[in-house]
């Protein structure tokens, strides 16, 4: 018979090992050596507690399911209680046994997760249900709150689920949000259907006038009416795209119907009124050259029939009235200046031509009235605006003028 801590061969070939409960056969050896027997079961125990090495590995280095290291350590407990080998099988047992405990506090952490992850994904769920009830009772941007509440679901689809009683009831909720935006979406779009029918007649309306207006040559009048159909155009509203395209290029036909034949009308108007301009530039030119003033009769005389010239030459482009005019007025207050100092040496001269410059004026005004009465029975709103600011220099003038003729009174 041989021995060792562990176990024994018998006479007869039968090999045993030693637990805490006694001997307990494992096997029978006829082929040698008892040595080659103790040597071939402690193979078989050093092969047993390789396989609870890796367990004890697993189960400690990596995250294997509690289940399944529980499963592992059943059939190890298995292999260990049946072995065929010689070792110290007890302390496989209590290997096990710890890592049995070790797999029940995993067991409670990943309890105690899932608790956590459902407390979470319940709290997500929550804040989803509330903000599309949101969306439902509140948005009215329809596009992006379709768009966020199908954002919604996608995120509802990839939380952890919770408990069935509760999920259930949220996703209740959630789906009544969805359908109760969807209806108050399509309660609006009716109305805005609605509401574009009344803004597409409106505009038809708007659009009527605007083409009778196309072939008036009443410029000022009716330029005046399509600035006005335009802000009614504006603030009318939007109707559906097809018809506000169709309305729109409708009106915008009629207008430019309209200002391009005005500015062709003003085109050769101002090709008129250039002529005058030049003209006067010429005449302005002249009037220079009374100046320095040496004889001042002689200077008034020249001025007098320069702005009697003028006068008949009729209007001229506005960009250039305020500087003709102007040099103009310059030469003459030049010359009434002399006028003065000659007044103060003969005072019976000064006063006539006082006299004569306050009759010119008023001629002039009387010429421009009459010509602003034509324009106005015309309406002609260039003509009258051009004469009333001529007739307004002009009484500028004059009021110089009195009061240099009241001087000799």
């Amino acid at each position: 018979m041989s021995t060792d801590p562990w176990g024994r061969v018998d006479d007869d070939g039968t090999v045993y090992v030693r637990t805490a409960e006694g001997e307990r056969a494992v096997g029978s050896w006829q082929a040698g050596e008892p040595e080659e027997a103790l040597a071939y079961f402690h193979r078989k125990y050093d092969e047993l507690a390789g396989q609870v090495t890796l367990l004890e590995q697993r189960v400690k280095g990596t995250d294997l399911a509690p289940a399944q290291a529980e499963s592992g350590i059943v059939k190890l407990r298995e292999a260990v209680a049946d072995a065929h080998a010689i070792g110290d099988l007890a302390a496989l047992v209590a290997r096990l046994d710890a890592l049995t405990e070790l797999v029940a506090h995993r067991r409670e952490e990943v309890k105690a997760a899932r608790d956590q992850a459902r407390v979470e994904a319940k709290g997500v769920k929550e804040r989803i249900v509330a903000e599309a009830e949101r969306i439902a009772d509140e948005t009215t941007h329809w596009k992006s709150g379709g768009e966020r509440l199908r954002q919604l679901v996608e995120e509802w689809k990839g939380a952890d689920r919770i408990d069935r009683v509760t999920e259930a009831a949220l996703w209740k909720r959630l789906s009544a949000a969805r359908t109760a935006f969807a209806k108050r979406r399509k309660v609006y779009f009716a109305g805005l259907d609605e509401q574009r029918e009344g803004v597409r007649s409106a505009k038809e309306r708007i659009v009527a006038e605007a083409e009778e207006l196309a072939s008036s040559t009443d410029w000022g009048h009716t330029a005046s009416v399509y600035r006005e159909l335009m802000q009614q155009w504006k603030t009318a509203g939007r109707a559906s795209r097809e018809a506000e395209d169709d309305l729109w290029g409708r009106f915008k036909a009629a207008q430019d119907q309209f200002f391009q034949a005005r500015s062709a009308v003003f085109a050769e108007r101002d090709a008129s009124l250039a002529a005058n301009a030049e003209a006067k530039e010429e005449l302005l030119t002249e009037a220079e050259r009374i100046l320095p003033i040496t004889d001042v009769r002689a200077a008034r005389g020249a001025m007098r029939a320069l702005l009697e010239r003028w006068e008949a030459l009729g209007p001229v482009p506005r960009e250039q009235r305020d500087r003709l005019e102007g040099g103009l007025r310059k030469i003459d207050d030049a010359v009434r200046k002399a006028e003065d100092a000659e007044w103060k040496r003969s005072n019976p001269e000064a006063r006539a031509r006082a006299q004569s410059t306050v009759d010119q004026l008023l001629t002039s005004i009387e010429q421009l009235e009459k010509r602003l009465a034509k324009a106005q029975a015309a309406g002609r709103a260039k003509d009258v605006k051009e004469a009333e600011e001529a007739i307004e220099a002009r009484r500028s003038w004059l009021e110089e003028a009195e009061r240099t003729l009241a001087e000799f009174s």
